[in-house]
């Protein structure tokens, strides 16, 4: 089940964005079948706990192999869509390029995931989320004044600005091939999807509204009603009450409405008013300020571990977060009122399944046994 039930999808096996954007659709119901490089001996990880390899199946070719090459072609021309990661020219050495490959199949949507991009300068450089959200001016912006900026995990480059974009990419010129006929190459670079992440705060330079000096603006922990607050037992809570009624409760919660302090929007009273709420909120435990504003009007969250997260009774009545075969993590989103996604499938080792997956993209017995003789695929 899931909206795009019945897409069929090749995955080259990499690094986090690609398996990300691949996990994305296969979430949704697409049949993704994953290619892995063949693997000697059994994997020290378990690999229920590659996450985001979850809910297609696997086969290992190698590509080294002519045969192995041959059933990759034969795969992607019966296939909707592809998804690779190699650094750009990697695919065109193995003559698995768009044009040879599109040319066999026209409706085949080609994605193709990468940090720099297909061209440019630094297109054949080396680099990870980090490299590329300091290019774009996200990392610049993340941080509290006068520190060293902030490392946002991998979530801007490789999830947010890489996956996600390639998921979006795939889906939209999946759409225009319906009406065309013709599928097209998908360049999702992280560079570009960091980028495009960072239109409101470029909005905001433009307006004058947002400064170059990190921590000076409301959205990056300069205004004291948009802060992550300590609480008396250690713990932290999250304020966001940027509207004026909302900000009226959170000075009313906190027992200082009647008080005489700057108003809301006086930068210069910044300072005094973030001490000001730092000792009010220092007061009582996070569990105290739960009882007080949880459900509030006062746009407030504690600040919760991983652990906690999956615990939080809003989480637990959403479903935010399942169990596949005893490891806990995030459930597929978005939310769909008919098409309802399965729930994920565990992931499994490289080329566990070669002949069953295979067999479900209409190669047959005599084409398995041909392609396990001339060493084509599964574990050596």
């Amino acid at each position: 089940m899931g909206p795009l039930k019945g897409i069929k999808v090749v995955e080259m096996a990499g690094l986090a964005p690609g398996p990300f954007a691949a996990m994305m659709l296969a979430d949704m119901g697409a049949d993704v079948l994953r290619v892995e490089r063949p693997v000697a001996g059994a994997s020290a990880t378990d690999p229920r706990l590659y996450l985001v390899n979850r809910s297609r199946r696997s086969i290992a070719l190698d590509l080294k192999s002519p045969a192995g090459v041959d059933a990759l072609r034969r795969l992607l021309s019966g296939a909707d869509a592809f998804i690779e990661g190699f650094r750009p020219g990697v695919m065109e050495r193995l003559g698995l390029g768009p044009e040879p490959v599109m040319a066999a199949n026209p409706k085949l949507v080609y994605g193709r995931m990468t940090g720099w991009g297909q061209n440019g300068p630094l297109a054949q450089a080396a680099g990870h989320d980090l490299n590329y959200i300091a290019l774009t001016g996200a990392l610049h912006s993340i941080g509290r004044k006068g520190e060293a900026p902030a490392i946002p995990l991998n979530l801007i480059g490789d999830f947010g600005g890489g996956g996600m974009y390639l998921a979006f990419g795939i889906v939209c010129a999946l759409l225009e091939a319906r009406q065309s006929g013709r599928g097209q190459v998908v360049d999702a670079a992280m560079v570009d999807g960091a980028a495009s992440l960072m239109t409101y705060m470029f909005q905001g330079r433009a307006a004058g509204t947002w400064s170059d000096e990190r921590g000076s603006n409301v959205l990056d922990g300069a205004a004291p009603w948009y802060h992550v607050y300590q609480t008396a037992d250690g713990q932290y809570i999250s304020i966001a009450s940027g509207e004026s009624q909302f900000y009226a409760e959170l000075l009313r919660l906190t027992g200082l409405a009647g008080e005489s302090l700057p108003g809301q929007h006086d930068r210069a009273g910044w300072p005094l008013l973030r001490e000001r709420l730092a000792q009010v909120f220092g007061s009582k435990t996070r569990a105290q300020w739960c009882e007080i504003m949880e459900g509030s009007d006062v746009c407030f969250a504690p600040v919760l571990t991983m652990p906690e997260a999956v615990a939080h009774p809003h989480n637990r009545d959403r479903g935010t977060f399942v169990e596949i075969d005893g490891v806990v993590q995030p459930a597929p989103a978005p939310r769909f009122s008919r098409t309802v996604p399965d729930l994920p499938r565990a992931p499994i080792p490289a080329g566990e399944d070669d002949d069953a997956a295979l067999a479900s993209w209409g190669f047959n017995g005599q084409d398995v046994a041909a392609l396990r003789a001339a060493g084509a695929f599964g574990r050596v």
